[in-house]
């Protein structure tokens, strides 16, 4: 089945969540099936306003949200939003942790706190090993919110 998901993260950590977004067997294959939803280009010059009507109109159409963890990400300032606007609309949800992924820089990061909402709501944390398991990961929230 076809996924469209939206991946939650901090902007400063794009080059890290590309790594995940751009594994060919995962954004735009039949064997994974999933569709990008994300908006990271167009957010950063944004108000709080547009930035909200952003989140909204990429969430549209989406049926997993993946919250990209790194240290830091639970204080960034749209996740709750992100992940509390995923949930109105019966998101599946699922974090995967990518600090091990290596920056432009060549560095790794730490570890971040998997956001509260993910395990409140029943929903499942992940640090990343494989694109193989980032897939069922994705099938696994997407079946635990009944999508």
């Amino acid at each position: 089945m076809a996924r469209r998901v939206f991946f939650s993260f901090h902007y400063k950590h794009v080059w890290r969540v590309n790594q995940i977004r751009s594994i060919p067997n995962i954004t735009g294959t039949a064997s994974a099936g999933f569709q990008d939803a994300s908006l990271w280009e167009e957010a950063k010059k944004k108000g709080v306003k547009e930035i909200q009507q952003m989140i909204d109109k990429a969430l549209a159409n989406t049926s997993v949200t993946v919250v990209c963890v790194t240290y830091g990400s639970t204080q960034r300032k749209y996740i709750n939003y992100e992940i509390d606007k995923s949930l109105d609309k019966g998101n599946g949800l699922v974090a995967v942790l990518i600090h091990n992924f290596k920056d432009q820089y060549g560095n790794t990061g730490s570890p971040g706190a998997i956001p509260s909402q993910i395990k409140a709501n029943g929903f499942k944390a992940y640090k990343y090993t494989t694109s193989k398991s980032f897939a069922k990961w994705v099938e696994e929230a997407a079946t635990l919110a009944g999508k």
